[in-house]
């Protein structure tokens, strides 16, 4: 059978079913278009749209010899299963948005560099305090290196050093004014 000399699809998808790649080659020529039209219309994509009208064609190839032509036409065939894939696709992206909101938020992370400077600069820092420490009288250097370098109470610090609480709040006020004096100097120096 032919119309105006060419084969009609039930012919064509006859021979391709029989394993005529040149049939099926006709059969995609002339629907190849169609289906990526149609395929188009139902997801606004055309990337979409070719991966679609190529996996249609596939199914075909595949299914050629069940195939059920409609008026001797394959493309209502060829509709269905593009709409079919298109379906599907639909409810993977749906199905990859919908997990894509359960995934938590990745933890902000901080600049490393920031810390790194940070703890250069925090270190430089400790090294001045215990170069001004070193330089207080022994007394002075004493309370400070047990009050505030170790975190001990004044009370405590008074027993171990065998003195009267009060002297090591004396020393301890002397010490921090000498201090403080000396890192500021050492900073106006440092500008």
């Amino acid at each position: 059978m032919t119309i105006q000399g060419e084969a009609v699809d039930a012919e064509l998808f006859g021979r391709a079913a029989g394993g005529d790649e040149r049939a099926f080659g006709e059969l995609f020529e002339r629907h190849a278009q169609a289906v990526w039209n149609h395929a188009y219309r139902l997801t606004g994509s055309w990337a979409l749209a070719e991966d679609l009208t190529s996996n249609t064609f596939l199914i075909a190839w595949r299914k050629r010899a069940e195939l059920k032509l409609i008026r001797d036409s394959a493309l209502p065939w060829l509709y269905t299963v593009a709409g079919n894939l298109a379906r599907t696709e639909h409810r993977g992206a749906r199905r990859r948005l919908k997990l894509l909101t359960r995934i938590p938020e990745p933890p902000a992370v901080s600049d490393h560099a920031d810390e790194v400077a940070a703890q250069l600069d925090g270190e430089a820092r400790l090294k001045e305090v215990i170069a001004a420490v070193s330089g207080l009288p022994k007394a002075q250097r004493q309370v400070v290196e047990l009050c505030l370098l170790g975190d001990l109470p004044t009370a405590d610090a008074a027993a171990l050093l065998e003195v009267a609480e009060v002297t090591v709040r004396s020393h301890l006020s002397r010490a921090r004014a000498h201090l403080r004096a000396l890192l500021d100097e050492k900073t106006l120096e440092d500008k």
